[in-house]
């Protein structure tokens, strides 16, 4: 598809509000899953952190556990 000028190509023949709004809605949900993904990355990596020191503590099992599922 070829366009006369760079406002014809923003206006995509009248769809452009159903055209840009899909690809701002897309790198809304793109970007707010790489925000949850590194959440969960801190949260795995703070339970693993935990979970060695209770190991290398020599503490209970059952306390231990229960450190790191809290």
């Amino acid at each position: 598809m070829q366009w006369e000028s760079w406002s014809a190509f923003w206006q995509m023949g009248g769809a452009a509000p159903f055209v840009w709004g899909s690809y701002g809605i897309t790198a809304l949900l793109v970007a707010g899953e790489l925000i949850m993904v590194m959440h969960r990355r801190k949260d795995a990596l703070r339970r693993l952190l935990r979970l060695r020191r209770a190991r290398a503590g020599g503490g209970s099992g059952r306390r231990a556990f229960e450190e790191i599922v809290e």
